[in-house]
């Protein structure tokens, strides 16, 4: 089995390894976490383009020694033309899941950069130019980077919806052909986006010379996003949630996203108290949590602007004892509800004064809308279609509101001083993989490195699979299977290491120093420090 890494000076996990180099990087030079993880996060927007791009959104949770945890909201909002009647007058009875008419809401994803590098140099010390921490980035994007493995498959897999949207050939086929593993996959176009931001600074994106041109490729392709979408934009600092487990304190990002659903599913499970990690019942658990911590996501997560109750209401014991209360030890509960996908990166970076950042980014389904813009080379994300045209609906789209996320990062402090952050990419299964991987770890002393290479499971769908069964990986024990389909889980066996689980990482920050950091083998990442 893979081996924890362990490190005194930093350390900084990626799904891609050239972006967990980047980070790495920056934190031999004297960078903090903050900057090596903006390092990391342009980085693996280049080398990693369907899963995220400038074109997304991102979320930041923020650790750092005598300060409070915290955490930068950096979703775009709908455009100002993005209305239910704008699509009903267009014939259209839901959001179109690709094109243009998909590329409806902002991309928050450099404004989270900003917002995070203003805290670097604000309450860390931090002093590395923008500039430097766009180097990376910029190398891959001019010089070239291996396509990897997910790339091409998710390029073949999906050109057939993708490859008449504008821009969407000219990136990723080749004389007509879907790139392959390992071709040189160059994006000249976002070099120079990114060595624009570099020099004219980050806020060029939203209120400059390329907000000016995005909009205007935008408006040209059929998007209703327009200039003045750009510059009302900003990114958020919001207060995280949180909730004991096991009298430990985790940390998630309220609505707009699922982090709600990540910390119900936690406490919810605390309240059920499995003893053995490797059992049925350890699984049947988490999984009937799960079911419960969706049931209140799906009907009530929105934009937190639009939501009657608020969301931390929900973490109430005596709302998490109501819920546990409803879960049989030995039979599922009726399933499916409502189901979601998305496609996301997930990494985090420690340094060696033990701040802790946990980040996630996102362009929603794999190459988002499609859409790619024609000077800057920018894949827009298609966010927005998880809004509803039905009249009334909890989160019915509306001018500026804010689509709901299934991405959130995770952070937790330890009753023994540790800090933990992690996380992982999956639509669905990001608070299913969370919760194994924390349950796993801190409560059940698993290795870091076994709690994410340990076999999985996924509740659900993700990357637009219709499937909603109990799909489990083939390295548990066989009694295990026939133990959960006794208890009426529908279950699906799959491989061994199956992409569909997600890509997780995690790093632990020691009181005496010490820094832990797993990545995941289903991913191209790798976990390095020095």
């Amino acid at each position: 089995m893979l081996q924890t890494k362990c490190s005194y000076h930093g350390m900084v996990v990626a799904p891609h390894h050239l972006a967990s180099q980047a980070g790495l990087r920056v934190l031999r030079e004297g960078g903090n976490a903050v900057e090596a993880m903006i390092a990391a996060a342009s980085t693996v927007a280049v080398v990693y383009p369907h899963m995220n791009n400038l074109g997304g959104d991102n979320f930041w949770l923020f650790h750092a020694p005598g300060k409070k945890v915290t955490a930068i909201d950096a979703c775009g909002g709908a455009a100002a033309l993005a209305t239910r009647k704008f699509y009903t007058e267009g014939g259209y009875s839901a959001i179109p899941d690709r094109g243009p008419l998909a590329a409806l809401t902002m991309a928050g994803a450099v404004s989270g950069w900003q917002a995070a590098h203003q805290y670097s140099q604000q309450q860390l010390g931090g002093k590395l130019p923008m500039s430097r921490l766009l180097e990376d980035a910029v190398h891959y994007a001019s010089d070239g980077v291996a396509v990897t493995e997910t790339l091409a498959n998710n390029i073949k897999g999906k050109r057939d919806q993708l490859e008449a949207q504008p821009g969407f050939a000219q990136a990723y086929l080749r004389d007509g052909n879907p790139l392959q593993q390992n071709d040189r996959l160059l994006q000249l176009r976002v070099s120079e986006t990114l060595q624009q931001l570099g020099h004219a600074g980050l806020d060029d994106f939203y209120r400059g010379d390329l907000a000016r041109t995005l909009a205007s490729e935008l408006e040209a392709a059929g998007s209703p996003l327009r200039l003045g979408d750009f510059e009302r934009h900003e990114a958020l600092w919001v207060d995280p949630l949180r909730v004991q487990v096991d009298g430990h304190t985790v940390y998630n990002l309220p609505p707009p996203t699922q982090g709600l659903a990540s910390l119900l599913l936690l406490g919810v499970n605390d309240r059920l108290k499995t003893p053995d990690v490797d059992s049925s019942a350890y699984i049947h658990a988490l999984v009937e949590a799960t079911k419960c911590a969706f049931r209140i996501r799906d009907r009530h997560v929105t934009d937190p602007a639009y939501m009657s109750i608020q969301a931390s209401e929900y973490l109430a014991t005596s709302q998490l004892d109501e819920m546990a209360s409803q879960v049989d030890s030995n039979t599922a509960a009726p399933w499916p509800d409502a189901a979601v996908g998305g496609d996301t990166v997930w990494l985090g970076a420690i340094d060696n004064a033990g701040c802790a950042v946990s980040f996630i980014q996102s362009v929603y389904w794999e190459f988002g809308s499609g859409v790619v813009l024609p000077s800057s080379g920018i894949t827009w994300q298609n966010r927005g279609i998880s809004f509803s045209l039905e009249a009334g609906h909890h989160n019915e789209l509306k001018a500026h509101r804010r689509p709901f996320h299934t991405i959130q990062p995770a952070l937790a402090v330890l009753s023994d001083g540790r800090v933990m952050s992690y996380g992982t990419m999956g639509g669905e299964g990001q608070p299913q993989t969370q919760a194994m991987v924390f349950t796993r770890h801190v409560v059940h002393n698993q290795s870091l490195q076994e709690s994410i290479t340990a076999p999985r499971w996924l509740l659900g769908r993700t990357w637009g699979s219709e499937s909603t069964n109990l799909r489990i990986e083939n390295r548990f024990h066989p009694d295990i299977y026939d133990e959960l389909k006794s208890m009426g889980h529908d279950v699906e066996i799959v491989g061994s290491y199956e992409e569909i689980m997600g890509h997780a990482g995690a790093l632990v920050h020691h009181p005496d120093g010490l820094i832990e950091a797993a990545a995941d083998p289903r991913s191209d990442g790798s976990a390095v420090g020095f």
